[in-house]
């Protein structure tokens, strides 16, 4: 009976600890457990709006846009945020605010959104308008507001949102330096693309397939579109981690050009008119459209690389490597060396004095130390004639 008993009792326990580790696996499973999915960046309340509900959060890029699930995840998508605001003048508010790693990732996907048909707003970072829809960046979050009216105070609300998203930490709120180098003569508004991924840029239509830029090397890709001559021609900036990575890969794009050129069936270069490129430090620099040899040199010429040098950068050297610490602690030895000299010579000269004041003649000084021995050759030999 015993045995049976503590069978049971062991039955009992081992099925308690199965459910209990059935329980935590479905938690950590399940979208309500506490994941990064969880955190808030919308506030309940701006410029006189309410959250009429909860915000819904979600870590699926499907559920933050189905047709662009693929394109967000290349720009660093984390969590997706949906709420509804209202006034106490009825007015409803739609905003769904996307997180991303950086803010070279929010900045990436307000990019691709934008279009030349909307209007600049000076919100957050960067920030357009279409009808009632504004869209704008702040840091590392990219904010969707879709109004169903609006009023002369709406861009001054939005821009009290944009104050009370949380600001990323560190390097990720810095904007990618790449955009910096878009020529501004004849650049068309709205048009730049900033890409980081092989879907984003077949979508949208660059004049070098995706396979040719290699980003698994680290590329960044910029495209912009310029008012031509005879056309709207496209500039594309490929930026790599190192300069020899781009001098290898404008090689491979020549050799590819050259190849196309001859065999249009094979091409990796889209057919779109006449194509010019370059190098500038770990930029490569494609020209492409109905462009002229004169204004493709104009605009390709306009793209220079500069690197960009800090002074208060850590360049994580010891103070012995540096010259001037060295030569600073030569000039200290050498101070010290010469005040112990000093101090030492002075230290015994005065011992002497002391010591001849209180005991004269028997430590320094005494008659038996001071004799010289004397030849006295300038005497007389005993008894001589005192010449020859």
């Amino acid at each position: 009976m015993k045995f049976s008993h503590l069978l049971f009792v062991f039955l009992v326990v081992a099925g308690c600890c199965a459910s209990a580790m059935a329980a935590d696996s479905h938690g950590a499973d399940s979208p309500t457990s506490s994941s990064p999915a969880s955190t808030s960046v919308l506030p309940k309340q701006f410029g006189g709006w309410q959250m009429a509900d909860s915000s819904t959060n979600s870590g699926d890029a499907v559920v933050a846009d189905p047709a662009n699930a693929a394109v967000l995840r290349e720009y660093g998508f984390k969590t997706v945020e949906k709420a509804e605001y209202t006034r106490d003048d009825g007015r409803h508010l739609t905003i769904k605010a996307a997180v991303f790693d950086d803010a070279s990732g929010a900045y990436g996907a307000f990019t691709y959104y934008q279009n030349p048909e909307m209007l600049e707003e000076k919100i957050g970072e960067r920030a357009c308008s279409f009808g009632n829809r504004v869209l704008f960046f702040q840091g590392n979050v990219l904010v969707d507001a879709v109004f169903d009216k609006l009023s002369v105070m709406s861009a001054a609300e939005l821009r009290e949102l944009a104050g009370a998203v949380p600001k990323p930490a560190g390097s990720t709120g810095k904007l990618p330096p790449l955009h910096n180098y878009l020529p501004a003569r004849g650049y068309q508004k709205n048009t730049a693309k900033y890409i980081l991924g092989p879907v984003a840029l077949d979508r949208l239509g660059a004049p070098l397939a995706s396979s040719m830029v290699d980003f698994k090397s680290g590329a960044e890709v910029l495209l912009g579109k310029y008012t031509a001559g005879a056309g709207d021609a496209t500039l594309m900036l490929i930026e790599y981690p190192t300069p020899q990575i781009a001098a290898e890969r404008l090689r491979q794009i020549d050799a590819a050009h050259q190849v196309t050129a001859q065999q249009p069936g094979m091409a990796t270069i889209l057919d779109v008119g006449p194509f010019f490129d370059k190098r500038t430090g770990p930029i490569v620099a494609i020209a492409a459209g109905p462009l002229s040899q004169s204004e493709a040199r104009a605009l390709l010429g306009s793209v220079s690389y500069e690197a960009d040098v800090t002074w208060n950068e850590n360049t994580y050297a010891t103070k012995k490597d540096n010259l001037a610490n060295l030569l600073f602690n030569v000039i200290l030895l050498c101070g010290i060396l010469i005040g112990l000299a000093l101090v030492v010579g002075v230290g015994f000269g005065g011992i002497r004095i002391m010591a001849k004041r209180l005991f004269p003649g028997r430590v320094f000084d005494r008659p038996e130390e001071t004799e010289i021995i004397s030849l006295h050759l300038e005497d007389r030999a005993p008894g001589g004639s005192g010449g020859r």
